[in-house]
């Protein structure tokens, strides 16, 4: 009888071992909608897994939404791409060990006739024109890295966002979405180059072409911060700093440089530059 209890007992032992793994073993990220709609994530967690033996769960929300749900302890790690607001929440206190991983750039697109005339401006004159003009500009207005990235290129064009004018409509959506609203309004939108390649990809016909690039002020740099595991013992600090260090291996930098759409590199490695 005590044989079999004890047989009994080793097999209830084994059979719980995958599950304390899986839980044991796995990570949550809150990172942004381009890593999602570009494609990058669904084919990192492969690497990523095969790797570091951690499993790779992911929300894919704007990136102040993301740094909401570090704030509140509901998440691991985050990979993000709106440096000031970044630094930010790492020197409240919420993150430690930010770490530069990737970088792509903005561009501004609109109707392939460009009505309001803004093909090969600068960022500045790009936007003056449209306000000038009028012309139907569509904005993520979620608070997302992109979102930031607009609101401060207003600024530095001592512009006032146009948030009550009827010619800007600020969707409060994702990328993608915002790609596809302004295809079917014929209207200018601000969107970062991976997602727009991930759009050309899919929307057929596509009425939209890409105008202003190259402006220096356009770079789109992504970062990955680790949720600081002080303020929220739940935090799985082990994992999250594995996490963390493949980000800057030079296996995950070549991976990033690797991942391609249509033949087109969507992301640039950039691991060890400060900002």
């Amino acid at each position: 009888m005590k044989n079999l209890i004890k047989t009994f007992l080793m097999l209830v032992a084994v059979l719980c071992l995958p599950f304390s793994a899986s839980a044991k073993d796995s990570i949550m990220m809150a990172t942004t909608t381009s890593t999602q709609d570009s494609g990058l994530l669904d084919y990192i967690k492969p690497i990523f897994e095969k790797d570091t033996g951690v499993e790779l769960k992911w929300v894919s929300v704007g990136t102040g939404k993301a740094l909401e749900i570090g704030r509140a302890g509901d998440a691991d790690v985050l990979l993000v791409h709106a440096p000031a607001a970044e630094k930010k929440f790492v020197a409240e206190g919420y993150g430690v060990d930010r770490r530069l991983v990737m970088y792509n750039d903005f561009i501004f697109v609109g109707p392939k006739n460009d009505p309001a005339k803004v093909k090969g401006l600068s960022t500045t004159e790009t936007l003056k024109r449209l306000s000038a003009d009028k012309a139907k500009f569509i904005s993520r207005g979620d608070d997302s890295g992109t979102h930031k990235k607009e609101l401060d290129l207003w600024k530095k064009a001592e512009l006032t966002t146009p948030d009550k004018e009827d010619w800007y409509v600020s969707l409060g959506q994702g990328m993608m979405a915002v790609l596809r609203f302004a295809a079917e309004k014929d209207a200018y939108t601000f969107t970062d180059r991976g997602t727009w390649i991930a759009f050309e990809d899919v929307q057929k016909p596509n009425p939209l072409t890409i105008l202003v690039e190259g402006d220096k002020s356009l770079r789109n740099q992504y970062s990955v911060i680790m949720v600081n595991p002080e303020k929220h013992p739940k935090v799985k600090k082990e994992a999250a700093q594995k996490f963390i260090d493949w980000w800057v291996s030079p296996a995950a930098q070549k991976a990033i440089a690797d991942y391609k759409l249509k033949g087109k590199q969507l992301f640039f490695p950039n691991a060890g530059e400060k900002d």
